[in-house]
């Protein structure tokens, strides 16, 4: 007992020589009510965003399976979606530029331009709110349930950071927490739980929104954004994006087909990129003046085109391409000759038509078909293409977007694909390298071309 009660007693004298401001710091912690009260406000509305995003990855499903049950309706149902799509297209275009035209696009570009500290309130909330991210939901899905060749994991960074903003409303002055270190866990909550990658979420944060030095209580912010990834994992399970995948090694006899995919992937996502943001802002030529002028009619025209290609392609163009590159990674897929090439139109005219529409998921598949192609054409297996299938998704996704590292990230989360990190990193550096000679990044280019409305003239900026 004596050596016991020496051996405390001498633990005690060190703890309190080595660290004398420790036990003043554990005070100051416990009686600051206010500040825990602010966390525990942060995190409950992260998992409040974790919920909307659950919400919107079911409303987007069942939209998906309605436009297959539409396709499968009898002998003309296929031939009934060159009416249902177009139509559908027209009425989300127009309620979206009636009543949320912020909502328009991807969702990316519009929370980057928000982020930026110098932007008035009012124009930061036609950007990023909580009401435009319920119609952004609503309207994703129509467009999934058109038929559309679009994605709803771009729009759900939007769909985050309007949720999680929110939050500041309930915040104290001294909380030190801005509405962009909010705008920022939130986009990225939503990365996080539409993917099931919480750590791809983070390094999409760190890569493409913020542009600070650091992110103040950048703690809080990955934590809320682990909790959002953590409801996900409650709600579908603990199960990647892709389910449980054979995704081997590369050997040496892959070399050169996967620097072919790196190259290919690269240039293809450098070229779809660039197409985008001229699309969007505009040519002097004779559609970009019909879009200008009657921008419903070429929303048709535009769900005509997408509707033809599906038609063409026995309905595989179609919503996001989450089956077929489920079934090519799981060494089950066959393809048409042409869908790589099909899936790049049918995305570009989606996004062209102006509707609210990711390509996250969308570039996944076209880079999973480069994949397949260039495996196809090396006369490599189903089975041994399942690491060039992995590395043209990596690859298209890092050139289209210009985030390589977030790229080989999600992918490697999404296929459970550890065994080849290295490779999906080498393939995201290369490709995006290679996209760089052909355009800057996309959604910063978008982002500086989104018209804002006038703010009024004596409201003051954001505040920091």
């Amino acid at each position: 007992m004596r050596l016991l009660g020496a051996f405390l007693h001498g633990g005690w004298r060190t703890v309190r020589d080595v660290d004398p401001d420790f036990w003043h710091n554990l005070r100051r912690e416990l009686l600051a009510g206010r500040q825990w009260f602010d966390r525990a406000v942060v995190l409950a509305v992260a998992a409040g965003t974790g919920l909307v995003v659950v919400g919107f990855t079911l409303l987007a499903e069942a939209a998906i399976h309605g436009f297959r049950w539409v396709e499968q309706s009898g002998p003309l149902g296929p031939w009934l979606t060159l009416v249902w799509t177009p139509a559908l297209t027209v009425a989300v275009l127009w309620w979206t530029r009636r009543y949320v035209p912020g909502a328009l696009g991807s969702g990316i570009p519009q929370v980057v331009r928000a982020l930026d500290d110098d932007l008035p309130p009012s124009q930061q909330a036609w950007l990023v709110s909580l009401r435009l991210s319920l119609h952004k939901i609503g309207l994703v899905s129509c467009g999934l349930l058109a038929g559309l060749s679009i994605g709803r994991e771009g729009p759900t960074v939007q769909v985050g950071a309007g949720a999680m903003v929110q939050a500041r409303r309930w915040l104290s002055p001294q909380s030190g927490i801005d509405a962009h270190d909010l705008m920022v866990a939130g986009a990225a909550a939503g990365i996080a739980a539409a993917f099931n990658t919480p750590l791809g979420g983070i390094v999409f944060a760190l890569e493409q929104l913020t542009r600070r030095r650091g992110i103040h209580h950048s703690s809080l912010v990955i934590a809320s954004i682990v909790l959002a990834g953590l409801v996900a994992v409650a709600v579908f399970g603990n199960e990647t994006y892709f389910g449980r995948l054979r995704v081997q090694q590369m050997g040496w006899s892959l070399l050169l087909p996967g620097l072919m995919v790196a190259l290919a992937a690269g240039l293809a996502g450098g070229l779809f990129a660039r197409l985008i943001v001229v699309s969007m802002r505009g040519l002097p030529d004779r559609f970009s003046r019909w879009r200008a002028a009657h921008p419903l009619r070429f929303a048709a025209g535009c769900g005509l085109g997408v509707a033809v290609i599906g038609l063409a392609t026995g309905g595989a163009t179609a919503g996001a391409g989450y089956a077929t590159t489920r079934a090519l990674l799981e060494g089950q897929g066959e393809l048409p000759g042409v869908y790589t090439l099909l899936k790049f139109c049918a995305t570009w005219l989606s996004a062209w038509s102006g509707v609210p529409a990711g390509v996250f998921a969308p570039s996944l598949a076209i880079g999973a078909g480069i994949g397949h192609d260039v495996a196809l054409f090396a006369g490599v297996g189903k089975e041994a293409a399942i690491p060039l299938i992995a590395m043209g998704m990596a690859g298209f996704l890092a050139a289209t977007t210009g985030g390589p590292i977030t790229a080989f990230i999600i992918v490697m989360e999404m296929v459970s694909g550890q065994a080849m990190v290295l490779s999906l990193m080498a393939c995201s550096l290369l490709s995006s390298g290679v996209a760089r000679l052909v355009t800057k990044p996309m959604y910063l280019e978008l982002a500086g071309l989104l018209a804002l409305p006038p703010a009024p003239p004596d409201e003051p900026t954001a505040p920091r």
